[in-house]
C-alpha cells in the first residue's frame, strides 16, 4: 500500500514540474488545492455513499459548502457513486 501511494506522490510531483515548466506559475497553488479538493470529496462521498449531509459533517463544513465545491470543482455525485 505504502508504495502505491509513494508512486501517486511521486506522480502528483512530476505532474506540478510539468506544470511548472508550461508557464503555470502562480497558479499551483490553486490547482494543488483543487486537486486535493477533489479527491477528498469524491472519497467522502464514496464513504459516505453519497450523503452529501454525512460527507459535509465528516469535513467538518455544512452540506450548502459542500455542494458548492462540487460545483466548484465539476465533481458529481455520479462519478462518487461509481
Amino acid at each position: 500500500m505504502m508504495d502505491e501511494e509513494a508512486r501517486e506522490i511521486e506522480k502528483a510531483l512530476l505532474e506540478l514540474d510539468r506544470m511548472l515548466l508550461k508557464g503555470k506559475e502562480g497558479k499551483i497553488y490553486h490547482i494543488m488545492l483543487d486537486a486535493l479538493d477533489k479527491s477528498l470529496i469524491t472519497n467522502t462521498l464514496l464513504i459516505t455513499f453519497g450523503n452529501q449531509i454525512k460527507a459535509a459533517r465528516w469535513w467538518g463544513n455544512n452540506r450548502n459548502t459542500l455542494r458548492v465545491k462540487i460545483k466548484k470543482l465539476g465533481s458529481s455525485l455520479r462519478e462518487a457513486k461509481t
